[in-house]
């Protein structure tokens, strides 16, 4: 880590001066609509992404997977891949586990982040996959399959996540399952639906006094007829069924192609029932692509409604944040450093929102001048406020730069065993 802190030195000490002049061109400009710079670099330097532990690693296609070099051998190597995004971001302060790909001990765990400053944010299941030794197959579902043994499998993994998760600090159980059908009546629909709320009721059940579960709707795959949990209204009955510890997550690329997103957030918001969010861009399904890359004023509209909702302070909102993405083409600790600036540049971007402009529009029904309030706060460039808040907390004016400039890729590819090719399959 210490070549990461001095390259960090050096290439903030060549970029200070440049910082210093847009920062106060910006906060001058702001000051002109009544907006404090500094008070919006405090609200961004606050703000946290969880970074998912199997995010560092390359992920793959349906087809094939090409490793890459310096590829994270366990849950240790991850933790030090995910404590230099932190150290270049000050973004991403908590890791999201994946039970059973992170299973070590426990205490091993917690020593090992607590050593670059880290935490853990919630903790995921897998129900999937099947795993080397498991007694009963996931092909035809797990928290609703229609044998009774096969449930009781799945309920059992996601109560040891708990465990696991009490143990290293978690506060916070992420259920998503593949479960659903690829061919007409292959499933009975209601039936399928029912044994999953009993399973999960179940998990609920066993959920520690201060935890929250959040369950994940996708429209579909790898089921692709249908889906036990393929939507937002879906994921609310469910969430309404289990109880007050259950919420509904979302998911960025596990709706249908131009649903309107933002609005799923508001009446989640609305009813107390968001949960949280896996950030991620997508351009024809699922694609998992990183954060802001494809439609950033999507990402945008999104925190428009949370900072709305963080303004008024609406009842239960305490949304969780983390990525979640696969990176196929590029080095995963660029693309997820540049996925948790992109978040936090949506976050400062909407806090940049004019709240009584845009409210006098939409009380008269000017469709044009609320529209332009909100493109007038994305079309501001946030850049010197993200930098700056980076660099007061420790981390890198340019994380990206920083990080190829100190060869931290090349220093762990010679300590590292390379991995070879395998089969298809998102990591």
């Amino acid at each position: 880590m210490q070549d990461i802190i001095d390259s960090s030195e050096r290439e903030n000490a060549a970029r200070l001066t440049g910082l210093d002049r847009d920062y106060a061109a910006l906060g001058e400009k702001l000051d002109r609509h009544g907006v404090s710079i500094d008070e919006i670099r405090d609200k961004a330097a606050a703000f946290g992404i969880a970074i998912p532990s199997w995010g560092v690693g390359t992920g793959g296609t349906r087809f094939a997977r090409f490793p890459g070099p310096g590829e994270p051998r366990n849950i240790f190597d991850k933790i030090e891949d995910c404590a230099v995004i932190h150290q270049l971001t000050r973004a991403t302060p908590t890791i999201s586990l994946h039970i059973p790909w992170d299973r070590a001990d426990p205490q091993s765990l917690k020593e090992a982040a607590s050593r670059f400053g880290l935490g853990f944010d919630a903790i995921n299941s897998n129900t999937f996959q099947d795993q080397p030794g498991q007694r009963h197959s996931y092909k035809f579902g797990s928290l609703s399959h229609t044998d009774a043994a096969t449930r009781q499998q799945a309920i059992e993994h996601n109560l040891e996540c708990i465990e696991i998760g009490e143990a290293i600090g978690s506060k916070a159980l992420t259920v998503w399952i593949g479960d659903g059908s690829n061919f007409p009546g292959q499933s009975d629909l209601a039936r399928a639906f029912e044994r999953y709320l009993s399973s999960m009721k179940t998990v609920y059940a066993a959920l520690p006094e201060d935890w929250r579960v959040f369950t994940e709707h996708k429209i579909y795959e790898p089921a692709f007829y249908s889906t036990v949990v393929q939507d937002w209204g879906t994921n609310y009955l469910i969430a309404k069924e289990l109880g007050p510890k259950a919420y509904c997550l979302v998911d960025l690329g596990h709706h249908a192609p131009n649903v309107n997103i933002e609005m799923i957030v508001s009446r989640l918001i609305q009813f107390g029932k968001l949960g949280g969010f896996h950030f991620n861009d997508s351009k024809y399904g699922d694609d998992d692509l990183d954060a802001g890359s494809i439609d950033p004023y999507r990402l945008f509209l999104v925190f428009n409604e949370l900072v709305e909702a963080e303004r008024r302070d609406a009842p239960g909102f305490q949304p969780a944040h983390m990525l979640d993405q696969s990176h196929n083409v590029t080095d995963p600790i660029e693309s997820l450093m540049v996925s948790a600036s992109e978040v936090r540049r949506a976050y400062a971007q909407a806090l940049l929102v004019d709240r009584q402009a845009l409210i006098r529009a939409q009380e008269a029904n000017d469709a044009l001048m609320a529209s332009e309030t909100l493109k007038k706060a994305f079309r501001t460039d946030v850049e010197p406020i993200l930098a700056s808040a980076r660099l007061k907390a420790g981390g890198a004016v340019d994380p990206v730069a920083t990080y190829r400039a100190s060869s931290y890729r090349k220093r762990i590819t010679d300590s590292r065993p390379a991995v070879e090719g395998s089969g298809g399959g998102i990591v």
